[in-house]
């Protein structure tokens, strides 16, 4: 039994992960990245259903986890609500892009969204605007190359190729006069700091870490699965092909202090 599984499509969410940690260090936690059905973002919401219940379904087997928490904004706007009806037994928690965060910071009231298509596509988030911030704009822009570049080489890339790669982003949603932008796709948040230089000081950038954290740990203390033994921080992905995407995982591991475990079976 583990406290927390950590799900996304591929590496993205491990922030959520290590901050969690940071602030509840005896927990157990474990990171799923579904790498093998990565990219999450270019499915059909009935593709990203039927993805994620049967590898969730593994992993309440094999870790009988007290939360899952969904890392993936595309998962979570497409899926929660199935896991739920069909898990009932297991706490879980989602992630929706900051559209509020964001909505309180703007003075222009031109809110960015980089994000995957699915989620940029998804209903939810004009429910997210009509309730947090109706007087804004949501200005979305879909990015599955940037999204790739930072599972597959951002681990083992430069700096100036990360910077690089964000640029275009950045300069499509100042051409679009937004003061603040979402990273609404959970992969961004391994170069928040890379987006933090490129945007400088007139484009805000948030992001959704604190508050998932935050909700992770509420759902967790209130569960009556909980350990009692503290565990390595592990992380599992469902596929790799060669030994460079191998060489990519253990730097990311290297980078967060976890442990690589291989491929889930």
């Amino acid at each position: 039994m583990v406290d927390f599984v950590f799900l996304d499509s591929g590496i993205g969410g491990i922030p959520y992960m290590t901050s969690l940690l940071e602030k509840e260090k005896e927990a157990s936690c474990v990171y799923v990245a579904d790498s093998a059905n990565f990219p999450y973002g270019e499915k059909s919401h009935e593709k990203v259903v039927e993805c994620v219940l049967s590898l969730v379904e593994k992993i309440i087997c094999k870790f009988n986890p007290s939360v899952i928490v969904l890392a993936c904004n595309t998962m979570s706007v497409n899926a929660l609500e199935s896991l739920r009806e069909k898990f009932p037994q297991i706490d879980f928690v989602g992630t929706v892009p900051a559209i509020k965060l964001a909505a309180s910071l703007s003075k222009k009231r031109r809110l960015g969204l980089l994000a995957t298509h699915a989620t940029c596509e998804n209903p939810y988030n004009l429910e997210l605007q009509k309730k947090f911030a109706s007087d804004c704009q949501l200005i979305k822009r879909p990015d599955p190359d940037l999204i790739s570049f930072i599972e597959h080489n951002a681990f083992t890339a430069k700096r100036e190729e990360c910077l690089k790669a964000v640029e275009p982003a950045i300069r499509f949603f100042k051409e679009n006069d937004c003061d603040v932008m979402i990273l609404g796709c959970t992969h961004f948040l391994n170069v928040t700091d890379v987006f933090k230089q490129a945007a400088g000081e007139n484009l805000k950038v948030v992001d959704s870490v604190d508050g998932v954290v935050r909700h992770s740990l509420d759902v967790w203390k209130k569960s009556d699965k909980k350990t009692s033994e503290k565990k390595e921080p592990l992380l599992y992905v469902t596929g790799f092909s060669d030994q460079d995407e191998k060489n990519q995982y253990d730097q990311i591991c290297l980078r967060y202090g976890l442990r690589f475990q291989g491929q889930l079976n």
